[in-house]
């Protein structure tokens, strides 16, 4: 048997992937149907299909296990997208939304996938185009975290495509925002831990900290009530800022100033706690 020629294996890919990313922009949009708690049982779906399907669109004829940490951004955007969709409008606004998302999508896929084809360490461009598609998946997700819980964005689209003013954050409802915003910097944390440590278990513990820092963040925001998108932007920013110092070379991290990031970072996090029971 002839062995498969190397452009036919890429078209064939190439091909998968734009069925992967029709099929997860459908879900997408017929998820505005949903409401409810379905909406997060559906986005949780979508989010481990995609992990499922881009763990084979990259093992297709490579026996070798593929790393999950390739699958983080591909499940996270679309689950993002899912969430961030239903802020949009109905009308013209929901198609160009829709694009959008399958752009995000497929550039995630994209990159993915030439990262994982990569013999050599993935370049600072490589790093500079994961930390963008990371910063805007962030955003969206935390848009998204925003409109699924009830109060947790100021002002919303309804399913009609009026915006409305959503009732109070409630303590349950503080809770599920700050550990779903958490997850999300968690992941995308360690997802670009992982191209900076060649130690998983140093990946692992890097992404916590993202975790850490966007949880204070959330509960702070969240006990200032700030109005619209703008509360979602700031936790993106700050984990933007989080990753601009935590990411330094390693030789720097054994500097005793980290010691005094993760106290300053206790410090925070019992103030932000204490904060928001004082204005409950």
């Amino acid at each position: 048997m002839s062995a498969s020629h190397p452009s036919e294996s890429l078209d064939t890919r190439s091909a998968a992937r734009r069925e992967l990313v029709l099929t997860a922009s459908i879900v997408i949009v017929l998820c505005r149907l949903v409401d409810g708690p379905a909406v997060w049982l559906v986005a949780g779906l979508l989010g481990g299909s995609m992990v499922l399907s881009t763990l084979w669109l990259f093992g297709v004829g490579q026996p070798r296990s593929i790393p999950i940490d390739s699958t983080i951004l591909p499940g996270l955007a679309a689950i993002a997208s899912l969430g961030a969709l239903r802020a949009v409008p109905d009308g013209l606004r929901v198609l160009v939304a829709v694009v959008g998302a399958a752009l995000l999508i497929d550039r995630t896929l994209a990159l993915e996938l030439h990262l994982h084809q990569r013999v050599a360490p993935p370049s600072v461009d490589d790093r500079t185009l994961v930390l963008a598609l990371s910063i805007v998946t962030g955003f969206l997700a935390f848009v998204g975290v925003a409109v699924l819980v009830q109060g947790g964005l100021a002002s919303a689209a309804s399913g009609t495509g009026r915006a409305t003013t959503t009732a109070s954050l409630t303590e349950p409802g503080l809770v599920v925002v700050a550990l779903a915003d958490a997850l999300v910097a968690g992941l995308l944390g360690f997802r670009l831990s992982v191209m900076r440590e060649r130690n998983r278990r140093t990946a692992v513990l890097s992404g916590l900290t993202y975790a850490a820092v966007v949880a204070i963040a959330a509960g702070a925001i969240r006990a200032v009530d700030l109005p619209s998108l703008l509360g979602p932007a700031i936790v993106t920013l700050v984990f933007f800022l989080w990753d601009g110092i935590h990411g330094s070379p390693p030789a720097q991290r054994r500097d005793p100033r980290w010691l005094w990031q993760t106290a300053l970072l206790a410090v925070l996090g019992i103030a932000v706690v204490a904060w928001n029971v004082a204005l409950r």
